[in-house]
């Protein structure tokens, strides 16, 4: 596949600094080649994210609804870019693991091109786990471009 080809560009967003950067380079890639793009945010609820688990449920309910509205505010961020340099976008927020997710959502979607950036909001989750950036790269079987 050539970069002629790419048409459908997952830009996926954590709403960081560094994602930022990210979003413009898949923004300028998806003007250039006429591509559509697809912003996702993936919101983590798996056992290393600290979810609580049982009797500790209510505690989780209210930052999972405070990272559910940072995940709509970070995919309608790519969404108002996209607007405003005339690229057509799609919004998406799931849960789950993100590199999980976002590897998942690129091969069912059919996705060309896979734009992220190579350090999110993960903080101590990533030295623990590693990086979504890393995981994505390792298992994403769609081109996958890392932005510093």
């Amino acid at each position: 596949m050539t970069a002629n080809e790419y048409k459908k560009i997952l830009i996926a967003t954590d709403g960081s600094e560094n994602a930022d950067r990210a979003i413009l380079s898949g923004i300028d890639i998806a003007k250039k080649l006429d591509a559509k793009v697809y912003a996702i945010c993936v919101v983590p609820t798996h056992p290393s994210s600290s979810m609580p688990i049982g009797s500790r449920m209510m505690q989780w309910e209210v930052p999972f609804k405070v990272m559910m509205e940072e995940a709509k505010k970070a995919v309608e961020q790519v969404a108002d870019a996209c607007s405003s340099s005339g690229v057509e976008v799609e919004t998406v927020v799931l849960e789950g693991h993100p590199a999980e997710e976002i590897v998942k959502y690129a091969e069912d979607g059919k996705m060309d091109l896979i734009v992220m950036g190579s350090l999110g909001k993960t903080g101590l989750t990533r030295l623990l786990l590693g990086s979504v950036a890393e995981e994505v790269l390792r298992h994403s079987k769609v081109d996958v471009m890392v932005s510093r």
